[in-house]
């Protein structure tokens, strides 16, 4: 073979090699672009957003138990309104974990740097305000000296809230600081500044209703966690330590913020979810099967009924979208 021969197929081998490196890095900087591929049946119409196997995904709102589109997006939370989606990845190292906010097609809008243990995941109605609770220590609230951080972004301002701790507390109608407090499960009412959260310290769970703007929360009520507003913000889903004893479990109940009534609903199971409104007469939370299976159920909000199951080996439902 000539020497002329053998440099043109050599020329040819680094030509052909420099270009399918080239042809490999368009396509992964096209891939980090677009969302993630959805792993199974296209859901059309009202969706409910859930996560499967810790993967984001979404069932027909008809259909609930039918086929659903999961998707590559890992979260250890998810939660969705509007055109937000919001999600608490899994933790790394160094307990090293992010909050990712994304828009319906899921790409990324967001992302703010966390450390803890993904715990609670909220998104106002209008889809503006974001909020989350990790554990710092411990991973129950059943336990004694399990710590929480609860923060709140704001995506129309970029304000972040990197913590509750520092607003001023009225508990009982007079001022109050102790260094055992801590927060957990917010919920948004349609203002966007107003919430409800927990509220832990000297042995008690209190339901507070917050004020961003001013930097404050006032006690509302005694054993009252993981708070949902309902759509037209009359009621909260929550639940509530029976006898007032955490480790005896909890109990789904919903109270009517204007005449303080509560109802237990007919789920008798302990739930330990902060629990989301599918619309004016249902809510949802997740329970954990004998095997470790994660299913969504759903009970109506006024008692009666029975529990329905909704999506099986799912949790983390979010209303449904259209």
């Amino acid at each position: 073979m000539s020497s002329l021969s053998r440099r043109a197929r050599l020329l040819v081998t680094v030509l052909a090699a420099i270009l399918l490196a080239g042809f490999a890095t368009g396509y992964a900087l096209l891939g980090r672009e677009r969302p993630a591929p959805a792993a199974s049946a296209q859901v059309s119409g009202p969706a409910l957003m859930v996560l499967t196997n810790g993967r984001l995904s979404t069932v027909a709102a008809t259909d609930p138990g039918g086929p659903r589109e999961v998707t590559e997006v890992a979260c250890d939370r998810v939660y969705a309104a509007a055109a937000t989606v919001a999600c608490l990845e899994p933790v790394g190292a160094l307990s090293a974990t992010r909050l990712v906010v994304m828009d319906e097609r899921l790409r990324e809008r967001k992302t703010v740097p966390l450390t803890g243990f993904p715990n609670r995941l909220r998104v106002s109605a209008s889809g503006r305000m974001v909020s989350w609770t990790l554990f710092l220590d411990g991973h129950s609230y059943a336990t004694t000296g399990f710590a929480t951080r609860s923060g709140v972004l704001d995506l129309r301002s970029g304000r972040l809230v990197n913590s509750l701790e520092d607003f001023a507390i009225t508990r009982d109608g007079l001022p109050y600081r102790n260094v055992d407090v801590n927060y957990w499960g917010v919920t948004f009412t349609s203002d966007d500044n107003r919430f409800y959260a927990t509220l832990s310290t000297g042995g008690h769970r209190y339901l507070v209703e917050g004020d961003l703007a001013a930097r404050t929360v006032r006690t509302l009520r005694d054993n009252v966690e993981c708070p949902s507003l309902s759509p037209d913000g009359t009621r909260i889903a929550y639940k509530s330590a029976v006898d007032g004893d955490p480790a005896k479990g909890w109990r789904l109940s919903v109270l009517d913020l204007a005449s303080g009534r509560s109802t237990p609903t007919a789920e008798t199971r302990s739930v330990d979810d902060q629990p989301a409104w599918l619309d004016g007469r249902t809510v949802a939370y997740a329970l954990q099967s004998s095997d470790g299976t994660n299913d969504t159920w759903s009970v109506p909000a006024d008692g009666t009924g029975a529990p329905h199951l909704l999506v099986p080996g799912a949790n983390s439902p979010s209303p449904p979208r259209h």
